[in-house]
């Protein structure tokens, strides 16, 4: 029996080892080497050079900043991709070997960290005015905040204004606009959306805009939280919807299994017309010099249309704080982790405005800034929003949160029925009660 146990147990702990290693495409690097007397704070983050070059730019340059205002500490950085990110959390949580600072997400991903305590509160680092209303109170838990969030995200629509002029479309208002567009471009042989749903919660803010506009902005809220269901009748007919764009041929060819940044190539290159995601992609329609001015000047955005006969608001949006900063509450040096967190916190604020076109957490006085029409666009659609529903996996606890992901791919590869996927939400939910 022991002797059968061993392959599977070793092929396991190899998989960890393999993953602690960040063998799949991690970045390690930071400023000066550190001295033996040096104190070293560890800081993963998500930002890869390849794939987010102007917010690499700017970490690069806050730790030059902040080791030059701190001597005797110096800042190691490891670099990992966005899903490469979470797994190894999961890991280093698991043998109690967090980072002394690294990213989290708010709400549900935060909580198994913050009930094992992994995170340190960090409510001390907070100044007053400092941050956008309802930003910090997404990383509070028990009104005890454990991470500092960067960013301020909503996700528009965006598309690509030759393709629509060379069709004859217009920017849609109504779902049946925006369906009567899909179906055109399928059938002149264009590729409708890119989609990137390998990586799932890509998918999944499709099916929350639909919910939301079919259902309401506390449809999918109420479901999570148990106020309501995921059997509702709205949540169900999101679900339909969603089975109905792939039988239009809305989505790119192989959309389950391609990840969202292979996804991006299609609309970078002129060969989709629309691209639902997040506004942290500002930058390639703006400010990013590595993509040609001609492309940047073709892109524009619009809010998801809203559905005749639905309960939702066209200038409601999915978005919310993106990530933030934690520090270990086991960490040998918190003290300098603190200090490095406030320091790249309120650096964040001034410099990826103008240097990465983000929406940063903190407030920001853009009258003295100049910046792009989108960007500007982008931030007054975010101050006359009507609501703003946090991701659905973020919501969620981490096991839910999980099987709603599994789920949301299972639902655009139709191997699920809609009222299947509501159901087994449900199921995953209800064990959690």
């Amino acid at each position: 029996m022991k002797k059968k146990a061993f392959a599977p147990m070793f092929v396991f702990m190899l998989s960890i080892v393999l993953l602690l290693a960040g063998c799949s495409g991690s970045e390690e690097g930071g400023g000066e080497a550190a001295n033996s007397d040096d104190k070293v704070v560890k800081f993963m983050h998500l930002w890869p050079e390849g794939s987010s070059k102007q917010h690499n730019l700017i970490v690069k340059d806050i730790i030059t900043e902040f080791e030059a205002a701190n001597q005797g500490v110096k800042v190691e950085t490891e670099i990992l991709s966005n899903e490469q990110y979470k797994e190894k959390l999961k890991v280093l949580s698991a043998s109690n070997e967090l980072p002394d600072v690294g990213m989290t997400w708010a709400a549900g991903f935060m909580d198994p960290y913050v009930k094992g305590n992994m995170f340190a509160p960090l409510d001390d680092l907070i100044e007053p005015d400092s941050f956008v209303s309802g930003t910090t109170e997404a990383y509070a838990v028990d009104e005890t905040t454990y991470g500092l969030p960067l960013e301020l995200n909503i996700a528009p629509v965006f598309y690509n204004k030759q393709i629509f002029e060379e069709y004859n479309l217009d920017v849609p208002e109504t779902y049946e606009e925006f369906q009567a567009i899909v179906k055109t471009l399928s059938e002149n042989g264009v590729t409708p959306i890119t989609l990137g749903n390998k990586d799932r919660w890509t998918g999944s803010m499709w099916y929350m805009y639909l919910a939301d506009r079919i259902g309401g902005p506390q449809v999918i809220t109420d479901a999570i939280n148990r106020e309501g269901t995921f059997e509702d009748p709205a949540l169900v007919q999101a679900a339909e919807e969603i089975q109905s764009l792939v039988d239009m041929d809305a989505f790119v060819k192989g959309f389950n299994g391609l990840s969202n940044d292979e996804a991006k190539g299609p609309f970078m290159n002129n060969q989709a017309a629309m691209y639902l995601m997040g506004s942290w992609e500002l930058p390639n329609y703006t400010t990013n010099e590595d993509v040609p001015q001609e492309f940047r000047d073709s892109i524009g955005f619009f809010k998801f249309p809203a559905v005749n006969g639905g309960k939702g608001d066209i200038n409601s949006f999915v978005g919310g704080p993106g990530v933030g900063l934690f520090v270990s509450e086991n960490s040998e040096v918190k003290e300098e982790a603190k200090e490095f967190v406030k320091f790249f916190v309120e650096k964040w604020g001034e410099r990826s405005v103008t240097g990465a076109g983000v929406i940063p957490a903190t407030k920001v006085d853009t009258a003295s800034i100049e910046l792009p029409q989108m960007y500007i666009d982008v931030l007054n659609e975010l101050n006359a929003a009507s609501n703003i529903t946090l991701y659905a996996d973020v919501q969620m606890s981490a096991a839910v949160a999980q099987e709603h992901l599994n789920l949301i791919q299972s639902l655009f590869g139709k191997e699920i029925s809609p009222e299947q996927f509501a159901k087994e939400h449900e199921e995953v939910l209800k064990a959690e009660e």
